[in-house]
């Protein structure tokens, strides 16, 4: 009977074993669909490049330099916003946008100057 007994502890933590691989092989699968979705690489390169900008240059990360926070918050709308512009075929007027707001916003810096 002590055999029996033994057998079927061993029978079941075998059992709880293999389940246990199961799930976690599972939740692998699901982890790696997920990082390799296009969105999930643009974040991971984007903390990517924020961390080692953070490294070279922490100065300007501070107070009074770029918010890693605030960048991290709107990435979200710029990357929807990448894929709209995208999707409509809207590249050309979206470089040209920005190219004068870019030109607007030099303008007014040399002006307050």
């Amino acid at each position: 009977m002590n055999k029996e007994a033994e057998r079927a502890l061993a029978r079941d933590r075998l059992l709880k074993e293999g389940e246990l691989y199961r799930i976690s092989v599972l939740h692998a699968k699901k982890h790696v669909a997920q990082a390799l979705r296009p969105d999930a690489m643009i974040h991971g390169a984007i903390d990517h490049a924020i961390g080692v900008v953070h490294q070279r240059f922490g100065t300007l990360l501070g107070p009074g330099g770029i918010s890693t926070f605030n960048f991290r918050k709107l990435l979200p709308y710029a990357v929807s916003l990448g894929s709209f512009i995208v999707r409509r075929r809207l590249v050309k007027p979206a470089l040209i946008v920005g190219a004068l707001a870019a030109a607007g916003g030099t303008w007014m810096m040399r002006r307050k100057r």
